[in-house]
């Protein structure tokens, strides 16, 4: 079991074991979808054939990618990620700044109503917000996303101010003071003092608004997508129509596609969700940094 200055054996084996066990338990699920995707349709047939295909079948991918409009998606996703992302930041920041800073009258109803705000789930707004949209005219565009995020009602914004808030109420306020008497304004005393200090906040909010963004899928077809698929679309509402995009795109492929199976289904679910996980191979560091350094847990 080890002493106080050394880790004991028995420990470390029993720590290791269960990690990769809960390791194993969530890469599970991504390794059957890999190895299922480049599998052939005999492959699936043959029950010999578990996990590593006969051949890898890149043909899977080029069909799915053709059927969801690979190219033209991923950048319409982006775009309707990136931007309202880029809104939240700008005004989360700001609002959990004030809230940190400032003391005023109401200032714990406010700190309510935004806890509230989060606690209610979106389908009971979901109708009001609809006919808003529809009465300013930014339905089936990315205005639906945009003009909520640029005053801080984004998608799951209530929590990105909070964790504003939390992570300004650490810096000291001497910072603040001392600029202030070095003749600098409460914007100036924003901009150059307190978001300096900001970054793992900034992290962390904006890689969690960017995938929540992305995955979302209901309100990106309701408010952007729209019911006749007018708007814009995305890489996750292209996946929930896989079936439908499939079978109209081997109807009328030049070269002829194979019918739809499990592996061209894995395939398509597979592209949808590579772009999240390069940007976390590649944030992985920063993005752990920042979560413990803004104090909270992901999800």
């Amino acid at each position: 079991m080890g002493t106080k200055d050394r880790e004991g054996f028995l420990k470390l084996f029993m720590v290791y074991a269960l990690l990769i066990c809960i390791g194993f338990i969530y890469l599970y699920p991504i390794l059957h979808m890999v190895s299922v995707s480049f599998m052939t349709l005999d492959d699936l047939l043959d029950s010999s054939i578990k996990w590593i295909p006969s051949s890898f079948n890149l043909a899977n991918y080029k069909q799915a990618a053709a059927s969801m409009k690979f190219w033209s998606s991923l950048g319409q996703s982006i775009l309707l990620a990136g931007i309202p992302t880029i809104c939240n930041l700008i005004s989360c920041s700001v609002i959990g700044y004030g809230l940190a800073r400032f003391n005023f009258p109401g200032k714990s109803i406010c700190m309510g109503v935004i806890i509230l705000s989060y606690v209610l789930p979106s389908q009971v707004t979901m109708i009001p917000t609809y006919v808003l949209y529809s009465n300013l005219g930014i339905l089936n565009t990315i205005w639906a996303f945009i003009l909520p995020a640029m005053v801080g009602q984004g998608i799951n914004a209530p929590i990105f101010i909070l964790i504003f808030w939390q992570f300004f109420r650490q810096i000291p306020k001497v910072l603040n003071e001392a600029a202030k008497i070095d003749g600098a304004g409460y914007f100036e005393s924003f901009y150059k003092v307190s978001l300096p200090s900001a970054k793992p906040a900034f992290i962390t909010v904006a890689l969690f608004s960017f995938v929540w963004y992305w995955n979302e899928a209901y309100l990106t077809s309701l408010y952007v997508h729209g019911f006749t698929g007018e708007g814009m679309t995305s890489l996750v509402i292209q996946l929930q129509n896989f079936a439908t995009n499939y079978n109209s795109y081997a109807s009328t492929a030049v070269s002829g596609a194979a019918s739809l199976n499990e592996s061209i289904n894995m395939a398509g679910t597979m592209l949808s969700i590579l772009p999240l996980l390069l940007l976390y191979f590649v944030l992985q560091k920063q993005f752990v940094e920042s979560i413990d350094r803004a104090g909270i847990t992901g999800e």
